[in-house]
């Protein structure tokens, strides 16, 4: 930021000014996963390893009369600070299912096939190696993409990546989201309480109901969605999921359209025009002018879909708190602890090869398939080398590869032999 832009801000602003440049950056959400996964790493291997551990199996919980809910402090990230996670992702799919790249079949096709390759065959090669055995449960690890690893890694590139490329990447690991999500829901939910599961779909329904009804308000949807989440927390089936489900709720229609907006707008405008106001007192105009304030904040409201503005708000918390904090309690793998032969370990092998191999062998194969089928296209300026190399860059499983890991070993919590 240029020193003469900033002379004239507050103290305050001075202050805060380098972390908003920081927080604008398009890598920056990667940097600060990366090094919060650093950070774990050394402080598991370090002297304060035993503290590190302690932490996170430190024991939180809320107590209403006899009702307690009581978890420790990792599950709580897991189950709660990633139902954040997860609602954004619920969110950016539906908006790319209604107006961007999944909008329609053949949009949609090229990416889902790759996708579904992608997931497919780094399943299988994980399996291959672990059909049996304590890795059997773990070939839901190699499936998943990290978009924002992938997308930052990809953005180092600049305007050397053709915007096709980047379009595919995107959609791809969307769908790779939703196919995650179906993973877990499906293959990695304990043994279900069907009354508390009965209860969760009964207050999804009732978010679907409010919808309908054209609520737009996000306090009635977070207490039905904190409804849901902790019923689904009870019934044995992962409450990211109800976090997924409640995103598909939220309204994306506008009860107020743009022309009529601008039109408002313009009127209000000439109202507080200086030839307009400039016979009215000066409380008259400080009336006047507050009044415009209000009614454009009303306008506004009603102009934006409630997703499109959760979605903005929760974009910032999710990147620079979340996701940190996750890879914070969950990259803690003690080195030590691991057998001596754990790089040949087949769990080790297993996710290298679905990662490393898997990943962008079965990208680009099925999305050749797909081509030569003529069920989809090739981008503009898309070569198959770069499709390779997107296959390349969705082997970044880094978040969601750990959050499938602590499902599938439940046992081993912070100590997966990834």
């Amino acid at each position: 930021m240029d020193p003469a832009s900033t002379s004239s801000l507050r103290p305050i602003e001075r202050v805060l000014a380098p972390l908003r440049v920081f927080s604008s950056h398009k890598l920056a959400g990667a940097g600060l996963l990366l090094t919060a996964a650093v950070i774990a790493l050394i402080w598991a291997n370090s002297p304060w390893g035993e503290l590190y551990k302690h932490l996170l199996h430190t024991k939180m919980g809320i107590t209403v009369s006899k009702a307690a809910l009581e978890k420790d402090v990792g599950h709580w990230i897991s189950d709660g600070l990633m139902g954040i996670f997860f609602f954004l992702v619920g969110l950016e799919i539906k908006r790319e299912l209604l107006t961007g790249e999944l909008s329609s079949l053949r949009k949609a096709l090229l990416p889902a096939v790759a996708a579904m390759g992608g997931m497919i065959v780094p399943a299988l090669l994980y399996h291959a190696l672990n059909s049996e055995g304590p890795g059997a449960n773990g070939w839901g690890i190699p499936m998943s993409t990290d978009i924002a690893f992938a997308l930052g890694v990809m953005a180092l590139l600049g305007d050397r990546v053709p915007l096709g490329l980047k379009v595919f990447l995107t959609a791809l690991a969307i769908v790779d989201d939703i196919g995650a999500v179906l993973v877990i829901a499906v293959f990695y939910t304990d043994d279900l309480n069907s009354l508390s599961l009965l209860f969760g779909m009964s207050f999804f329904s009732l978010s679907v109901v409010a919808n309908r009804l054209q609520v737009r308000s996000p306090v009635v949807f977070f207490i039905i969605g904190t409804l849901v989440w902790l019923s689904f927390l009870e019934s044995g089936v992962h409450a990211t999921v109800a976090a997924l489900l409640m995103a598909f709720t939220i309204p994306t229609r506008t009860t107020l359209k743009f022309p009529l907006f601008v039109s408002k707008l313009r009127s209000r405008l000439d109202l507080v025009a200086p030839e307009n106001i400039q016979e009215l007192s000066a409380k008259e105009q400080a009336g006047l002018k507050g009044l415009l304030v209000d009614d454009i904040e009303v306008w506004l409201e009603k102009v934006q879909p409630p997703l499109r503005r959760l979605e903005h708000y929760l974009v910032g918390p999710v990147t620079f708190l979340v996701l940190p904090v996750f890879a914070l309690a969950n990259a803690g793998v003690a080195l030590g602890s691991l057998p001596s032969g754990a790089i040949q370990d087949r769990i080790t092998l297993g996710v290298i090869l679905g990662l490393v191999v898997g990943k962008p062998l079965g990208v680009t194969v099925f999305a050749w398939l797909a081509v030569k089928l003529k069920l989809a296209d090739l981008p503009a300026q898309v070569t198959w080398v770069q499709v390779l190399g997107v296959g390349c860059l969705a082997g970044v499983g880094f978040t969601m590869a750990l959050f499938v890991g602590q499902l599938a070993f439940a046992s081993n919590i912070n100590n997966v032999e990834l």
